[in-house]
């Protein structure tokens, strides 16, 4: 797994680090920098694999807007320091810069080899481990599905398996149950948490262009009972969504959802996170949810040294930074104050002083 990120002169992040477990929740009021944080990753990712074209980074969910908007402008000298991005592997550090901010992506230079500690081999790990280590970063992409896409199973993306916003979700479905058909029996399972869900099939005879699935409604009369994606309720595709992408063998092992709260309601946003974490670990996964709902957080053990919570902030002179919340132990026999309580009342930060 990836052990810890640096990030510099990204957007609103001027300096900012974070030692990663296998699921991270970030949480914090609109504009602070959670998705720059997945961004910088994102664009570290693309480097490790040397393509920086606007393309690419798209299709790794980075958001793309003027070059020199990329960089920190905070004041008149940082808007020409270089945007690095470090990343601490088991056995490995990478560090990757990317310069020019006034040019295409596509023309972006990366260090030198050994600038800023690049490719600086801390401990000695078999070389087929790492490579496979490495390989994991350079998969890492920002999941933000939308329900268009979910409904339409818009299957052309160019980052397959399963593209960013829900495209390619079908493709996926229907080679995981002819390859792995256990694994669509584990999806089927770990949905039981919407009520009315019985089962879902693809059916066998689709013709060549139609992408569909039936969906089994248990409280509707027989003969009524399925229903296709295109009717069905907009919660269930984003919970099928996030499912197959947590137990799949063809999604990445290291990557990003942001918003993953989108059409939850509270108590399901809990029990779905509950969810999310016993697949990353079974499924080996490692995972950064960025969020606004607090229901989130009440799905999280952090007692369980994987899972981690990030408040994330600006500061006074608006740079972004991350603060680690630990779990305290309850006081004078009571029982501990929800971590979504604490935040709602403020204990925490990350709450919108309005």
């Amino acid at each position: 797994m990836i052990q810890k990120v640096s990030i510099e002169n990204y957007k609103s992040i001027v300096g900012l680090e974070m030692e990663l477990g296998r699921v991270n929740v970030l949480i914090g009021e609109n504009g602070c920098g959670k998705t720059n944080i997945l961004e910088a990753i994102a664009l570290g990712s693309a480097a490790e694999a040397g393509v920086l074209d606007d393309e690419f980074l798209a299709a790794k969910g980075v958001r793309l807007t003027e070059p020199r908007l990329m960089r920190s402008a905070f004041d008149e000298k940082s808007i020409d320091k270089d945007v690095i991005i470090r990343f601490e592997l088991p056995g490995f550090k990478s560090s990757r810069f990317i310069s020019n901010s006034n040019t295409p992506f596509s023309q972006w230079k990366q260090g030198e080899p050994d600038q800023y500690g690049q490719g600086e081999r801390i401990k000695i790990t078999p070389g087929h481990e790492l490579r496979l280590t490495y390989d994991i970063l350079k998969e890492f992409r920002i999941y933000a599905p939308e329900n268009y896409f979910l409904r339409r199973f818009e299957e052309d993306t160019q980052n397959k398996p399963l593209g960013i916003r829900g495209e390619g979700l079908f493709k996926l479905l229907a080679t995981t149950a002819q390859e792995t058909p256990e694994q669509i029996g584990e999806i089927k399972k770990n949905l039981d948490l919407i009520d009315w869900f019985e089962n879902f099939e693809i059916p066998d005879n689709l013709q060549f262009t139609e992408r569909r699935i039936r969906i089994k409604d248990r409280y509707l009369e027989e003969g009524l009972q399925y229903i296709d994606q295109r009717s069905s309720n907009e919660g269930f595709l984003y919970l099928l969504f996030y499912i197959a992408l947590f137990v799949s063998n063809y999604t990445p092992k290291f990557f990003a959802i942001d918003n993953i709260e989108n059409a939850l309601n509270p108590v399901l946003c809990r029990r779905l996170m509950e969810i999310l974490i016993k697949l990353a670990k079974e499924h080996n996964k490692q995972v950064i949810l960025t969020t606004h709902n607090p229901g989130i957080l009440d799905g999280l053990n952090l007692n369980d040294d994987e899972q981690r919570l990030f408040v994330i902030s600006r500061n006074t002179l608006g740079h972004t930074k991350a603060l680690r919340i630990k779990q305290k132990p309850s006081t004078n026999g009571h029982e501990p104050v929800r971590l979504s309580e604490q935040f709602l009342r403020g204990y925490i930060g990350g709450i919108p002083q309005i």
